[in-house]
């Protein structure tokens, strides 16, 4: 599953559609925002994250009981409240690490970078500095005939201070999409910390989706491209849309809770005709598994 940009690794028999499979979507573990978040200070205010390590820590032990296993386990970026720099940042890091090292050996990380993990103006240094930690900002994979892409969206929320590295992406991309076209996969999946929108492709600019004509030239570029769906966290709650056949998948936080929902994860299945979705919290995910209706779509076409 490792990767190299624009260099793909896999089994050859990754391109091949096997049957149905699934995987779990995580986003914002960001540890120290809770605490933060609840002093009214978000720049300062997180010199604790103990809440956050037990939460991560349910999530990982609620992945490792599933069974069957899930093929991946993806993190949709804000790995740890601190921005590049900043004081706890490097021991957020390390308590993360040290919580994911508990996966289960079988279960593949996934990693997308937020605006957490490199900067709200990201620049050459501090997505440097991501990609020795947690491995490339941008990348692709195939699993059983599917094509997942994983994308840095912070360079197409404020690329200001590093351009040449978001036209590096774009010219990836296209490339990337070009060999999935030929290869005639079965769906194309596209991982980014930031939603391209939170409900409606037409709504207004807002700090959680991107600007609008960002977000045009990009949705139309993957509905042309014929992706399924996108999953997103950066959000902390479950939130979609769809933009001509495109899912927008909007998952909430494992970490601190910005409206209504529970600490969850997000069961996703994948099927020969569809990509389905659903949310758990990490309560029930640990204690009942997944429910029979997306069991019974793993077991068939086997």
């Amino acid at each position: 599953m490792l990767s190299d940009k624009g260099l793909l690794r896999f089994a050859d028999a990754e391109y091949e559609w096997k049957g149905p499979f699934y995987f779990i979507q995580g986003a914002d573990p960001q540890f120290g925002l809770i605490k933060a978040w609840a002093q009214g200070d978000t720049d300062n205010g997180d010199d604790e994250w103990g809440e956050e390590i037990q939460l991560t820590e349910q999530a990982v032990q609620a992945v490792n009981k599933l069974n069957p296993k899930p093929k991946f386990f993806v993190l949709c970026g804000d790995l740890v409240h601190g921005m590049p720099g900043t004081r706890w940042k490097k021991n957020q890091e390390q308590d993360l690490k040290n919580v994911l090292k508990n996966t289960d050996q079988d279960i593949p990380l996934v990693f997308v970078s937020g605006n957490h993990d490199i900067g709200n103006t990201p620049s050459r240094e501090t997505i440097d500095d991501y990609c020795q930690n947690w491995g490339d900002d941008y990348f692709s994979f195939w699993v059983g005939g599917v094509f997942f892409l994983v994308l840095n969206s912070q360079l197409y929320f404020d690329s200001s201070k590093c351009p040449e590295l978001r036209q590096a992406q774009d010219a990836w991309l296209d490339e990337q999409l070009a060999v999935a076209a030929k290869q005639k996969c079965k769906h194309i999946i596209v991982f980014q910390h930031i939603p391209l929108f939170l409900s409606h492709p037409d709504e207004d600019d807002d700090y959680f989706n991107l600007e609008k004509s960002v977000r045009q030239q990009i949705m139309e570029k993957f509905h042309k491209a014929g992706i399924r769906a996108v999953f997103s966290g950066h959000y902390h709650r479950n939130a979609g849309g769809s933009y001509k056949g495109l899912e927008m998948v909007v998952s909430s936080a494992i970490g601190c809770q910005l409206g209504k929902d529970t600490h969850g994860l997000r069961v996703v299945v994948v099927t020969e005709e569809k990509v389905v979705h659903r949310y758990y919290s990490l309560t029930d995910l640990g204690s009942h598994g997944i429910e029979k209706e997306l069991l019974d779509m793993l077991a068939k076409q086997k």
